[in-house]
């Protein structure tokens, strides 16, 4: 990553969050993959008019779309240029994340505000192995839109600690990278209801408290068949949109 893609990210001009920058291009084309903007077989634009498009080095773009050819979103032939492959497995970092701006797509990015190690309280779902979890509130972002506050609940058993600086944008990907834990497979159950009463003031959800907003329970399972984490997502409907496709 070159210098002024560093410059790009502590300014926000470009593109927001912890993840090198390389990564957050590979994740927004695979959302505007997922979100039908990109179509199988489609061919990108050139490498360097993509990358200036993007507002990011060439070396940057290339990174990025190494990254999606090995994660099987991308065929590059030589002499010919890159193409969309829509693969059904590819092990992109936001597969499970179904919230979207209106128009589609949006890279997710996110501010942990807590995590506290606790025991789980009664208003919980049982899922884990022991009675402690780890209890992360954040708020989420579409390409830097404020989009839905999250309170995640995962299993003590995971982790022997964890703390606000080891977070990254995306838990999946902490869970997977450190702490050995792939989530495979997750339930969403989709209604409404109201923020809740932690979520800070001048974020866009909680500025009216008495309207009731999107709302997803998830439970999520990891590789070995156990219900690792429980989460709540409260999202703003008149900005993003819950979306599930069928393949």
């Amino acid at each position: 990553m070159n210098e002024d893609d560093h410059r790009r990210i502590d300014n926000g001009e470009t593109m927001l969050g912890r993840l090198p920058l390389h990564v957050q291009v590979s994740e927004m084309l695979v959302r505007e993959i997922k979100a039908g903007r990109l179509l199988h077989g489609e061919k990108l634009v050139p490498e360097r008019q993509l990358a200036i498009d993007l507002d990011i080095s060439v070396g940057t773009l290339r990174r990025a779309l190494s990254d999606l050819e090995q994660k099987g979103f991308l065929r590059r032939i030589q002499g010919s240029g890159n193409y969309i492959h829509d693969a059904v497995d590819g092990e992109n970092i936001y597969a499970f994340f179904h919230l979207e701006l209106l128009r589609g797509g949006g890279l997710p990015t996110a501010r942990a505000l807590s995590a506290t190690q606790m025991s789980k309280p009664p208003n919980l779902p049982p899922f884990g192995t022991v009675d402690e979890a780890f209890r992360i509130r954040r708020l989420r972002y579409l390409d830097g839109v404020e989009a839905a506050i999250e309170e995640v609940w995962l299993d003590g058993a995971c982790a022997s600690s964890l703390t606000l600086r080891d977070l990254d944008d995306s838990l999946y990907h902490y869970y997977r990278t450190r702490l050995g834990v792939v989530i495979g497979r997750v339930t969403d159950m989709v209604s409404i209801g109201m923020p809740p009463a932690w979520a800070p003031v001048d974020f866009g959800l909680s500025r009216d408290r008495n309207r009731e907003w999107g709302y997803v329970e998830r439970r999520s399972i990891d590789q070995h068949g156990r219900e690792v984490e429980f989460s709540r997502t409260w999202f703003d409907p008149g900005a993003i949109r819950y979306v599930a496709r069928w393949r």
